[in-house]
């Protein structure tokens, strides 16, 4: 008897039936049947057979996936592609083109996506002003080796409060992404660290789910795709170089070295230990890139402020300067840039982390004059310093030669 494609779960029915693709493959999805179709097609005794289930949950696994866990039905996607020992001479090239420097990180990125499914991991972003870079091949290829686990998604879709569609999913994939709102970088770093996610379905009530969603982001805007500040450690930013060469059999290649690369994948050690909530470091997944980014999303209060403490070390040939909020908030209103203490105290405490001396003390402060010369004037106060190498840490894009 040929095996029943019809389900039980919960009081509906369901098929599984094959959606047809255009590469010529299928993608076995479920699909609400009716029980008086079933009694139609099959006969009343038929529906006897059909598998029963309490409900659905969703449980990744792909070295030993289950279809089913008690009496619950698992909607996680088996990979169809068995591990086979074999070449990955292609997907090993490409990973050194995505990855660059950090060619071994990037190879227990994918690791843990195949072998620990359920690890939090950082937000892979891809940038490049240039076209034929290979972000878009390396989502293909991601899409070959997860299938049904990956899923695409636009910025107005992400922004959506329904979600049903990429609740469940392993990978979500966000493609010339804009997060110009802090409330979609907020829900995207909230996303990416939490394990418990709302479901919400049209017409339906919203559904309390586990969460183990990783997300990539792809743009080709470099500077300012999302806001984000400086000390923010949830993101993985990598410039990607064009290819030397186009080779528009390339993808072809790594989806015929999948089976192998897998096989590799599993038996592979890691090159990194788990350390944090999102396995590595910050200081792993540091990048130029990273650093590019945080800098154009500053603010102009912030920006200002840095300039104008340049330009006093340079003037007056100092290693530090030492200043008051209120000498800051003073000199900005020079420069008629509109902020208050509250904000400067945010920016030197929050921003730069910076502390200020607990007593009051004596000191040299800063201003500007009303024809736009700055001085130096004795004055007393808990003031905060700021020397040449902090300036070099964090703001070398805004040191003059």
């Amino acid at each position: 008897m040929s095996k029943i494609p019809y389900l039980r779960i919960g009081t509906s029915y369901y098929k599984k039936v094959k959606a047809p693709t255009i590469a010529g493959l299928y993608n076995e999805i479920l699909v609400s049947w009716r029980i008086e179709t079933i009694r139609q097609d099959h006969g009343k005794d038929y529906l006897s057979k059909v598998p029963k289930y309490d409900g659905f949950t969703c449980i990744p696994n792909h070295i030993d996936f289950k279809q089913s866990y008690l009496t619950f039905y698992n909607t996680y996607y088996p990979l169809s592609k068995t591990p086979k020992k074999g070449s990955i001479e292609n997907s090993i090239h490409f990973i050194k083109h995505i990855f660059g420097k950090q060619f071994e990180l990037g190879l227990d990125y994918i690791q843990l996506l195949f072998t620990k499914p359920i690890q939090t991991l950082p937000i892979l972003c891809l940038v490049s002003k240039q076209r034929a870079t290979g972000k878009s091949t390396f989502l293909k290829w991601l899409k070959e080796i997860f299938e049904n686990n990956l899923t695409y998604l636009t910025n107005d879709s992400f922004s959506s409060q329904f979600n049903a569609d990429w609740a469940n999913k392993l990978l979500i994939c966000i493609d010339e992404v804009l997060f110009n709102k802090e409330e979609l970088t907020e829900r995207i770093k909230y996303l990416s660290t939490t394990n418990i996610n709302k479901l919400e379905a049209k017409g339906k009530d919203k559904l309390e789910v586990e969460f183990f969603g990783k997300f990539i982001l792809c743009s080709n805007n470099e500077e300012n795709f999302i806001k984000i500040d400086a000390n923010e450690i949830r993101f993985w930013v990598l410039k990607i170089p064009c290819f030397e060469k186009e080779d528009i059999y390339f993808l072809s290649k790594l989806i015929n070295e999948i089976p192998a690369f897998l096989y590799y994948l599993n038996n592979r050690k890691l090159s990194t230990k788990h350390l944090t909530r999102m396995w590595f470091t910050s200081g792993q997944i540091k990048t130029t890139a990273l650093k590019k980014l945080v800098q154009n999303n500053r603010n102009r209060v912030e920006k200002e402020l840095i300039n104008i403490i340049i330009a006093v070390i340079e003037k007056f040939e100092l290693d530090e300067v030492k200043f008051c909020p209120i000498d800051a908030l003073n000199a900005l209103n020079r420069t008629r840039v509109k902020t208050d203490l509250t904000q400067i105290r945010r920016v030197l405490k929050n921003d730069w982390k910076l502390s200020n001396q607990d007593n009051s003390n004596s000191y040299q402060k800063f201003v500007i004059w009303s024809d736009g010369d700055i001085g130096l004037t004795d004055a007393k106060g808990r003031y905060f310093t700021i020397d040449k190498d902090f300036l070099w840490k964090n703001f070398d894009d805004l040191m003059t030669d």
